[in-house]
C-alpha cells in the first residue's frame, strides 16, 4: 500500500537518511526524526532551511510530486534583512536575474511574521541597526538555493527559509519535527498517444492498387476475344471463307 507522509524539517537537519559523508558523522539526518523503512523524499529542502517536507514509498508519486516538469507550486516563508519595497516584490514577482538566466514569474508578498511560529535553534542573526521582514515566496522551478538567490538580488539577504506548502500540502498544524501520514493522491497518468494514420503507408497501399488495377486492365486487353459484330460486308471470326459462286455450264 502507497504511503505518503508529511514532516516538518528542523533547522540544520540533512534532507536524507544517511549522511554520505561519513558513517560516524555528527550532522542530523532525516532517520534522526522519521523510523520508516521505505520512505524516500519527494524533493529536496536544503540543511539551513526548514519546513515541509513530502515523502514517499512509491516512486511514480516521488517523480511526480518533485519533477519540475509539473511545475507544482512551493510557497516560503521568507525571513529577509530591511524591508523591501514595492519595487523589489514587484521583482521577484515578475523575474529576477540570476548566473543561471531569468526566475519564472512568481508570487511574492509582505507578510506579518507567520502565527505560531516555533523558534530556531540556533537563533538567526540579528543586527539591531538593520530591521527584518518576512515575504511570502511561491515558485514553480527548483534551483539550487533559489529563493535565496533571488532575494539576494534584489538587495534582502535571507535570514530564514521555512517552506509553508507543496502544492495543496502545508505545515498546518505540524510542529517542528513531527510528522504524520497523508491521503495518497490519485497522479494523473500522461495522456494516451493518439495513433496518427501512417500516411505514408495510406500512399504505398493506394499506388499498389492503383498499380494492380492497371495491370488487370492490360491483361484483359491482351485476351482474344470473339467479336459480337462485325462490318458491313465482313464475316465473324473464326467463320470459314465463302464460297466462290459456281460458273454456268454451258449448253
Amino acid at each position: 500500500m502507497t504511503r505518503l507522509i508529511r514532516f516538518n524539517k528542523p533547522y540544520d537537519v540533512l534532507p536524507q537518511f544517511t549522511d554520505r559523508g561519513s558513517t560516524d558523522s555528527p550532522r542530523a539526518t532525516l532517520s534522526d526524526w522519521i523510523d520508516l523503512p521505505g520512505v524516500y523524499p519527494a524533493g529536496r529542502l536544503d540543511r539551513d532551511s526548514e519546513g515541509l517536507m513530502l515523502l514517499t514509498d512509491q516512486g511514480r508519486l516521488q517523480a511526480w510530486i518533485s519533477d519540475p516538469q509539473h511545475k507544482m507550486p512551493k510557497t516560503y516563508w521568507v525571513q529577509v534583512e530591511g524591508t523591501p519595497d514595492a519595487a523589489a516584490i514587484t521583482a521577484l514577482a515578475e523575474g529576477v536575474e540570476l548566473k543561471d538566466g531569468l526566475t519564472r514569474p512568481a508570487k511574492a508578498r509582505l507578510i506579518a511574521e507567520p502565527e505560531g511560529l516555533w523558534a530556531r535553534n540556533p537563533p538567526i542573526r540579528v543586527r539591531r541597526s538593520v530591521p527584518d521582514s518576512w515575504i511570502e515566496l511561491t515558485i514553480r522551478e527548483g534551483r539550487n538555493r533559489q529563493v535565496r538567490r533571488m532575494t539576494a538580488a534584489v538587495g534582502h539577504p535571507t535570514l530564514r527559509l521555512i517552506r509553508a506548502a507543496i502544492g495543496a500540502w502545508t505545515l498546518n498544524g505540524l510542529g517542528q519535527g513531527q510528522w504524520e501520514d497523508l491521503e495518497v493522491p490519485n497522479i494523473p497518468g500522461p495522456p494516451r498517444p493518439k495513433h496518427a494514420p501512417n500516411r505514408q503507408a495510406i500512399a504505398r497501399r493506394h499506388a499498389r492498387e492503383e498499380a494492380e488495377a492497371k495491370q488487370e486492365a492490360r491483361a484483359s486487353r491482351s485476351k482474344p476475344g470473339k467479336p459480337t459484330s462485325t462490318k458491313a460486308g465482313g464475316t465473324k471470326a473464326g467463320s470459314a471463307k465463302p464460297r466462290k459462286p459456281r460458273k454456268p455450264r454451258k449448253g
